[in-house]
């Protein structure tokens, strides 16, 4: 048996020892905490704290007991959405370490995100706890630039305080992550839609809810959009036909923790659930959950989805709450572009063929991303006799034409 047989027999050939020793234990950095993005927070002098009345009420991670006493398990939670960090080694699992002061029942923690093949973020995911100050996050696919979101949650008395956090990313081994989507068109499903309203009152993200305002809420942190971006965008359509395209700006209806867009093994709770199905409307239409909440609170509606006043009476011409159908546009492959208007109305036409003679079938909000098919002449196909005028999606080039029909 020759030399190089006996290294393989013993562990590792050469080269591949070789190629293993020449790649990085992994990309560490610490965040800047005054360049966040702050919602619910205050930064001074280096640190982040809670901001109190700006907080919005969440159950604390893992602290969550389901069917328990009213607002007894909310709590008053905070984020700063970090910069993205641009790697020099792709990779799919980063950890997290916070340093900072927590009293008891206070925690502090980072979810993670990771930008996609085709240009848009994977969701938010939260990170896995080793011990209170520390977690890692197995991102969906392997990449080159990761972005970081520290979630502080305090008692209503007592709150903690944050003086640093530090993120590090594993090269990626091929052997974690890296699941390929394919040509997915977005997951849909069919839930019922409730106005949130609110008009003056601060979303979850840290936007002040304006006048006819274009925006959606869902029931879990993992799809809300940074303020003023719509990195997670939603298509919903009415029974009545017309549809609109509006960011998720906000954490609701009812829970905090259902992302019932994802299949059981990845949801955050209620994985025994169908796919598409929110925890309340199996709570209220079933019995689930002893007919309650995650607070514990008595279900008086099926609500997956809370739409603002923009996209409910004008965009959809809703009267009252209604079933509708959500495309959930981020959780597909295709490319999405940013919708980007002129003038105060903040909204782009979408009609049912690419002509200006063509019904007006729904609207995008300003800034809501879009998936884009394919191209006819000047205009941009976005959905099934769904078209939208390439002016207003000013960064979709290269896109194919459409086929004759």
């Amino acid at each position: 048996m020759g030399t190089a047989a006996l290294l393989v027999v013993g562990g590792v050939a050469p080269a591949q020892a070789a190629e293993r020793a020449a790649q990085p234990e992994g990309t560490t950095w610490t965040a800047d905490l005054g360049a966040g993005e702050a919602s619910g927070v205050t930064t001074s002098g280096g640190t982040v704290g809670l901001q109190g009345a700006g907080a919005y009420s969440a159950p604390r991670e893992g602290g969550m007991t389901e069917g328990g006493a009213e607002p007894a398990g909310a709590v008053p939670t905070g984020l700063l959405t970090l910069a993205p960090q641009n790697l020099a080694v792709p990779t799919s699992r980063v950890s997290s370490a916070v340093d900072g002061d927590l009293p008891p029942g206070t925690s502090a923690s980072v979810d993670v995100r990771g930008m996609r093949a085709n240009g848009s973020w994977t969701e938010w995911i939260p990170a896995a706890p080793t011990d209170p100050r520390t977690g890692s996050v197995t991102l969906p696919e392997a990449t080159r630039e990761v972005q970081g979101r520290l979630v502080l949650t305090g008692t209503g008395t007592v709150a903690p305080t944050v003086r640093s956090v530090q993120l590090t990313a594993a090269p990626y081994r091929g052997t974690e992550g890296g699941a390929d989507l394919g040509e997915a068109l977005p997951f849909s499903a069919n839930v019922f839609a409730t106005r949130e309203g609110l008009v003056g009152g601060t979303t979850s993200n840290g936007h002040v809810i304006t006048d006819r305002d274009h925006f959606v809420a869902l029931p879990s942190r993992r799809a809300l959009s940074p303020r003023d971006t719509s990195d997670y965008s939603v298509r919903v359509c009415a029974p009545n036909g017309k549809c609109a395209i509006a960011p998720v700006w906000d954490v609701g209806p009812w829970n905090t923790r259902d992302d019932y867009w994802n299949p059981g093994p990845q949801r955050q709770n209620w994985g025994d659930l169908p796919q598409g199905v929110p925890q309340a409307q199996a709570a209220f239409r079933n019995g689930y959950n002893g007919g309650n909440d995650q607070f514990g609170r008595k279900l008086v509606n099926p609500a997956g989805i809370d739409l603002a006043d923009g996209v409910f009476w004008d965009a959809l011409g809703l009267k009252d709450n209604s079933q509708v159908q959500v495309d959930y546009l981020w959780t597909g492959s295709l490319t999405l572009s940013e919708v980007v208007t002129q003038g105060t109305l903040g909204i782009a036409n979408i009609r049912s063929a690419p002509s200006m003679d063509a019904p007006i079938v729904g609207v995008a909000a300003n800034s809501s991303k879009v998936p884009v098919q394919c191209r006819s002449g000047s205009w941009l196909q976005i959905g099934d006799k769904q078209f939208m005028r390439g002016a207003v999606l000013p960064k979709a080039t290269n896109v194919a034409a459409c086929p004759a029909p």
